[in-house]
């Protein structure tokens, strides 16, 4: 596929890492254009650019920014009308360690009504960069799920297939409006991460037991 990113922190590395390492094609931005330069130079297959020039022909768009820098980025690539955007983001506080949104909407569903036109898919929020960038599988065998939830089926596909190609576990959370279940998600394993100092290589999961 054909993939911007946009975000060049942890989260946006850890994707152009992973993206290239399996042959997507992949244009990086951000507000520092040095630094997205530099990021697409460790990785072949990776290219930097200003916003107004990343989107070209990518089908999907990883939004690999924090919540409050979401709308603008977006809006900074230009016409996104049928494109497919990959959020990531979590609305926390300032010390990480609760939501400034919750129960009756969610970070996705905020950033789909203000960017109207999109197919916005809620993926690889519950994910820490460093488990995106070690890759899925962990010491034990088992492989890291990424959830994701969308209103679009062809966008919900789409994500699938992009799961699937970086060896994660694609795990079908349903429609857009159960990000209100998945953001939260993301905050207890930031809790786990964070406050009950297990560190970062650590996912959530969910197991059904044989019948």
């Amino acid at each position: 596929m054909n993939i911007t990113v946009i975000g060049t922190g942890n989260m946006g590395s850890a994707f152009v890492k992973q993206l290239t390492r399996v042959g997507h094609v992949v244009r990086v931005t951000g507000r520092d254009l040095a630094r997205a330069q530099a990021l697409a130079a460790t990785y072949p297959g990776a290219t930097a650019a200003p916003a107004a020039e990343a989107l070209g022909d990518s089908e999907v768009i990883v939004l690999a920014t924090g919540f409050d820098d979401a709308v603008p980025a977006l809006r900074a690539l230009g016409q996104l009308d049928g494109k497919v955007v990959i959020d990531i983001t979590n609305p926390l506080t300032a010390d990480y360690m609760g939501l400034t949104l919750g129960h009756d909407t969610s970070a996705a569903e905020e950033i789909a009504r203000a960017v109207p036109g999109i197919e916005l898919v809620k993926a690889f929020n519950t994910l820490f960069a460093p488990v995106l960038a070690d890759g899925p599988q962990f010491a034990d065998g088992q492989v890291a799920p990424v959830f994701f939830a969308s209103d679009s089926e062809r966008a919900r596909q789409t994500v699938k297939a992009l799961i699937d190609s970086l060896g994660f576990r694609a795990v079908d959370a349903g429609p857009l409006k159960n990000a209100r279940y998945l953001e939260p998600l993301a905050g207890l394993n930031i809790y786990f991460g964070y406050g009950a100092g297990l560190g970062t290589a650590i996912a959530p999961t969910w197991i059904a037991k044989a019948a």
